[in-house]
C-alpha cells in the first residue's frame, strides 16, 4: 500500500538539534516545564502575527517547533514520560497552531498595514481546519492502534512552511509568498486528512478477516402422519 511519508529522516534531524540542550537531561529538566514554555512561545507567536510583527512571529514559530522537539526528546532521555505529559504535549499543540492561524488571520482582516484580500481569511481558516483534522485522524487512528504518521503536511512540514516563510520573506509583496504558503497548506492539510482516511480504511480492511459464517443448520422436513 502506498504509504505518504516525507519526513523519514525527521528523527535524525531531532537528534542532531537537541544535541545542544543536553544539559537539561543531565540536569532532569521536567519536560512538562518545556512544553509549557513553549506554549507561552507560540502564543507569543500568534500576538506578534496579530501585532504585524511577521518575521518576529515567523522566529516564535520556529523556536516554538524546537522546544515541542526538545521536550519529547528530554522526556525519553530522562525516563520521565508519562500518559498525561503525551496528553499535554498534544493538546498545546493544537492550542499553538490555533494561535498562529488566529494571529495570521488578522494580517487579512486588520486595520492597515494588513496584506489585503479580507477573503485569505476563509483560506487561513480552511488550514488551521485542515490542520486539527491532520492531528484529529493521527490520534483517532492511534486509538484504533493504527500507526498513521503518514501524508505530505504533518506537523513538522507545517511549522517548517509557515515558519520559514514568516521569517525570511515577511510582507515582502505584500506577503506574497506568506499567502501563497498559506493556499498550499489549505489545500494540502484537508488533503493529508482525506489521505489519513483512506490509509486507515485500507490498513483495516487489509487486517481485519471477515469472520466465517456459521454453518447452517437444516431444519428437519415434519413428518406426515
Amino acid at each position: 500500500m502506498l504509504k505518504l511519508q516525507p519526513s523519514a529522516f525527521r528523527a535524525e534531524i531531532s537528534r542532531g538539534l537537541v544535541r545542544p540542550l543536553e544539559f537539561l537531561v543531565r540536569r532532569r529538566v521536567n519536560p512538562n516545564h518545556i512544553t509549557t514554555v513553549g506554549v507561552a512561545v507560540n502564543l507569543l507567536a500568534g500576538l506578534a502575527f496579530f501585532l504585524y510583527r511577521i518575521q518576529l512571529g515567523g522566529a516564535l514559530v520556529l523556536l516554538g517547533g524546537f522546544l515541542d522537539i526538545v521536550d519529547g526528546q528530554v522526556a525519553v532521555r530522562t525516563q520521565q514520560t508519562t500518559v498525561f505529559g503525551s496528553f499535554y504535549d498534544s493538546t498545546t499543540d493544537r492550542m499553538a497552531e490555533i494561535a498562529w492561524m488566529l494571529g495570521l488571520m488578522s494580517l487579512y482582516l486588520g486595520r492597515e498595514p494588513n496584506l489585503g484580500e479580507p477573503w485569505m481569511a476563509y483560506v487561513v481558516a480552511a488550514a488551521m481546519a485542515g490542520s486539527l483534522m491532520v492531528s484529529y485522524t493521527r490520534a483517532k487512528a492511534e486509538a484504533l492502534g493504527i500507526d498513521c504518521r503518514v501524508g505530505l503536511m504533518q506537523r513538522a512540514e507545517r511549522i517548517i512552511l509557515l515558519g520559514g516563510s514568516s521569517l525570511f520573506f515577511g510582507s515582502w509583496h505584500r506577503g506574497a509568498v506568506l499567502t501563497w504558503v498559506m493556499l498550499a497548506m489549505a489545500v494540502l492539510t484537508n488533503l493529508t486528512a482525506i489521505y489519513r482516511i483512506y490509509w486507515v480504511s485500507r490498513h483495516l480492511n487489509a487486517t481485519q478477516k471477515p469472520s466465517a459464517p456459521e454453518p447452517s443448520r437444516s431444519v428437519p422436513e415434519p413428518v406426515n402422519r
